[in-house]
């Protein structure tokens, strides 16, 4: 036999193997198909084209419903240009974003963050056509890192519907609306999910590089860039449930963005657009925190016992104040306020910020000389 009819021979045994095995998958499909419908199971096999698999997971409706809230939203988002005075004159000193909530009569206010009109001495608003109109600081709070402006709202045609408090869910789709590294891109939208509720993140005020105060925010992987900041956190609806305000960036961190929540912003909000500043129970005293004084100071010169570690010392005393009327004095250590330990500073005032108002009278444990001794303080506001 020569090589030819070799290789006529294998292609022939190549060619019934394989019609063997479609023979095989026929009887196999017709033998599975005939067990289903024996056990009351019926099988219908399609012969059309397989649909697309954006219909099948909905991507398509997911998508329109992300380009209403786009839509809904956006006019109602504007570019903060903040200019502060220099050895020149007036100068663009960075820009940020901000969202318009309510227009009244011939007045518009907007929101946005603390740190975006930090410093300035005037600012503007960038509305989305592209007209700039002089804006006037009602007033900011650092702690929450929240501020608002007042504009004419002549050019103003839309105003952002707030999100109700309480309604954020984990994996519920975020869209973060602003202006990332400036005027170039505004208006530019970026989508993700809710990462994380009630995030507490220490923020530094004095510049002291200590934490003053923990902001409760919410987490997003929605990008969220420089420029970004004061802008818009949407739900599906165009609603505004947070303010962007600020990310981790690392370079071993991705997808880690801040928002403050409706909740907490809601009533500084209206507090900055009435009153101008959002007033908190008030104390006068300075304060330290003892977990930072060697323990050589604290059990010699202020004799406290070993087992005390935590607390505040009072470093002074304001003349007139809540806590000269009651009696404090220079070195004392606080350690509990209503039976509430208190461990930091930081406690000390998410307590006085948190759960009492001013015109509230709370109850101090105090050691002085190494004595323990209670004091009552009625607070005033600052």
């Amino acid at each position: 036999m020569d090589n030819k009819e070799k290789q006529v021979i294998k292609k022939s045994r190549k060619r019934s193997g394989f019609a063997y095995a479609v023979l095989g998958a026929i009887i196999a499909v017709f033998l599975i198909t005939a067990v289903f419908q024996w056990r009351g199971i019926n099988i219908s096999i399609s012969t059309n084209e397989p649909s697309a698999q954006a219909d099948e997971l909905n991507l398509g409706k997911d998508q329109d419903e992300v380009t209403q809230a786009i839509n809904e939203a956006s006019e109602a988002v504007v570019g903060i240009i903040n200019s502060q005075q220099g050895m020149q004159g007036s100068q663009k000193a960075g820009t940020g974003s901000g969202v318009i909530y309510k227009k009244d009569g011939g007045k518009a206010f907007v929101v946005t963050n603390h740190h975006v009109i930090e410093n300035a001495s005037s600012l503007e608003v960038v509305l989305h056509d592209g007209t700039k109109a002089k804006a006037k600081l009602k007033g900011s709070d650092p702690l929450t890192d929240l501020a608002v402006l007042q504009i004419d709202s002549k050019h103003v045609d839309k105003v952002a519907k707030l999100g109700s408090p309480g309604d954020v869910q984990v994996g519920q789709t975020a869209i973060a609306i602003g202006n990332p590294l400036g005027m170039e891109f505004a208006g530019s939208a970026t989508k993700g999910i809710v990462s994380g509720l009630e995030r507490n993140i220490p923020v530094d005020i004095n510049g002291d590089q200590k934490p003053d105060w923990q902001t409760e925010v919410l987490q997003t992987d929605a990008a969220i860039n420089p420029g970004n900041s004061g802008g818009a956190l949407v739900n599906l609806q165009g609603e505004v449930i947070g303010i962007n305000s600020m990310k981790i960036a690392k370079a071993q961190v991705e997808g880690i963005g801040f928002s403050i929540p409706m909740e907490t912003a809601k009533p500084v909000i209206e507090h900055l657009e009435k009153d101008g500043e959002v007033t908190r129970p008030y104390m006068g005293i300075q304060l330290q925190d003892v977990s930072q004084i060697p323990s050589s100071v604290l059990e010699g010169e202020l004799n406290l016992p070993q087992d005390v570690t935590q607390g505040i010392l009072v470093g002074s005393v304001e003349e007139g104040s809540p806590a000269a009327d009651a009696g404090l004095q220079k070195y004392d250590v606080i350690t509990k306020i209503d039976g509430e330990k208190i461990e930091s500073s930081m406690s000390l005032r998410q307590y006085l910020y948190q759960d009492v108002e001013a015109g509230d009278t709370v109850t101090l444990t105090v050691y002085r000389n190494g004595e323990p001794t209670e004091a009552s303080l009625k607070l005033s506001s600052q």
